[in-house]
């Protein structure tokens, strides 16, 4: 038994002098000083006490320095839990007290009202901040970086990542080894990655998207990539002509497609954008396609799966679709309640299974084994078809997720904050088309007759509580909610009265 997925990526990394990674401000790490990088990283970890099994909890800016600690992960044998920025200190208790890790890296501003979440949980607390800096850190650069990886198995766990749940309370979804090499050196082959390419890497590193999709499949393929700590249409437009890829979010092309530097000419020497993580409009599809000559090649995944389906590299991307299943994935279309096929061209449940498939949620075998047929296919709750070509299309979801920038927000979670305010009787929060974040959130609230509550004051009672993508864009007072005759929320009536609610903003 060997380092799993570390073990691949040093494998990949032949030339130990080439360019791994750069920063806009002119830093530069070669794959030689990501080795020795993240053995030192690794070293600290066992340091901080951190044992074979045990988890790593980071909720930092994006930094190198934080990929670094992932990599570092990886060689300890221990556990990644990445943890969004935008969480609130109430949300990151949870966090901690569910997945319970050893150790614990915040950002140095947030490090005060940490102290108390990892004193409780037991935790070790460390600090890392956008710019290398922190307690992690501290006097790391005076070891030599040689570290024995500790042996890993293709089904020893290597991340969890939290995803929203039907009961309102986010889930840990747990990624082993070989959930994340499998599906990354089937994106390398299925998208052409060689070390030649250079990505432009503007995702966060807190999910699977970013983490694992980008970093993984330049990490794999030898290549290298641009980091920024985040998405500005100008600074990417800048740094285009050097580049080969970048992978996106729909907002991104949104707001590319706004800037008058997009181009042909800017463009000319980019050989592949990638979509995903929200519904790429037909319509961005087609400007994008106009404007640069290069057609957005969409594709398909979530947090438990990782990747399951892609538009072809070489071939038709269909505006609307997510493509085919990627080789060694299997989708099919069900009846959401019987399991029985659907036949082709009929909406039905999306259900996958392959090696990209999580090992199951992080202690809930009961939600886990419920996720999952007898015959190991995962229940997506994404709905969808099948065409005449084999293209997939998602078409909606079985449950009430709402993704907003890419970002997931379950519904339970807000309205649970918005009927305890004073003056609430009570809400429903759904997702409408959006014109820059794919869907909006948006509250239909209820409120007390006389009750002196307005949209101001719902939206300022969870600047604190809830993490920004979660809160309402707006929020939305209603005599009563629309009911079935047994008493469940029509949300399909709301988000279609208020479906044009954020054109009319325009």
């Amino acid at each position: 038994m060997t380092n799993h997925m570390f073990g691949a990526i040093r494998n990949a990394a032949t030339e130990f002098g080439a360019l791994f990674v750069e920063t806009t401000d002119g830093r530069r790490w070669t794959y030689g000083d990501m080795i020795a990088e993240s053995g030192r990283l690794a070293e600290r970890l066992v340091e901080r006490g951190v044992q074979p099994g045990d988890r790593v909890a980071a909720q930092t800016e994006k930094s190198v320095e934080a990929l670094m600690l992932y990599l570092a992960c990886l060689r300890a044998g221990a556990v990644y839990l990445p943890l969004n920025p935008a969480y609130t200190l109430p949300e990151l208790g949870y966090f901690v007290g569910d997945a319970e890790p050893r150790l614990l890296v915040v950002a140095p501003e947030k490090a005060a009202g940490a102290r108390e979440v990892a004193d409780r949980h037991g935790a070790h607390l460390d600090t890392l901040d956008a710019n290398g800096g922190g307690s992690l850190l501290e006097g790391l650069e005076a070891t030599s970086g040689d570290f024995s990886d500790v042996a890993r198995g293709a089904d020893d766990l290597a991340a969890i990542l939290y995803t929203s749940g039907t009961t309102g309370r986010s889930k840990g979804a747990m990624l082993t080894h070989d959930n994340l090499l499998s599906n990354a050196v089937t994106l390398v082959d299925y998208w052409g990655f060689t070390s030649d390419d250079h990505l432009i890497h503007a995702l966060p590193i807190f999910h699977t998207h970013g983490l694992f999709v980008a970093s993984n499949v330049v990490l794999l393929s030898g290549g290298s990539m641009m980091f920024l700590q985040k998405f500005d249409p100008e600074e990417v437009l800048r740094l285009m002509p050097a580049a080969t890829t970048m992978m996106g979010v729909p907002t991104f092309y949104t707001r590319l497609l706004q800037h008058p530097g997009l181009n042909r000419e800017t463009a000319a020497g980019m050989r592949l954008f990638t979509s995903g993580s929200a519904p790429l409009l037909a319509e961005t599809h087609r400007q994008f396609k106009e404007r640069t000559g290069h057609a957005i090649l969409e594709r398909y995944g979530m947090t438990e799966t990782n990747m399951n389906t892609s538009n072809p590299y070489d071939g038709d991307r269909i505006a609307g679709t997510v493509g085919f299943p990627l080789p060694g994935v299997d989708l099919r279309i069900v009846d959401p309640e019987s399991g029985a096929a659907v036949p082709q061209g009929e909406t039905g449940m999306i259900e996958v299974k392959g090696p990209n498939v999580f090992k199951g949620y992080w202690r809930m075998p009961e939600k886990t084994a419920s996720e999952f047929r007898d015959d190991g296919f995962f229940v997506t709750g994404d709905l969808g078809i099948v065409d005449g070509r084999g293209y997939v299309q998602i078409v909606g979801r079985g449950k009430d997720l709402v993704i907003s920038g890419g970002y997931n927000v379950y519904p339970k979670e807000v309205e649970t904050e918005i009927d305890q305010l004073p003056g609430v009787v009570e809400s429903a929060v759904i997702g409408v088309p959006h014109p820059d974040f794919g869907e909006g959130v948006t509250a239909v609230v209820v409120k007390e007759a006389g009750a002196s509550i307005d949209e101001a004051s719902v939206v300022a009672s969870l600047q604190n509580r809830l993490a920004r993508y979660k809160q309402p864009k707006r929020v939305i007072f209603v005599a009563d909610l629309p009911r079935n005759t047994m008493g469940k929320v029509q949300k399909n009536v709301l988000r279609e009265e208020y479906a044009a609610i954020y054109e009319k903003a325009r």
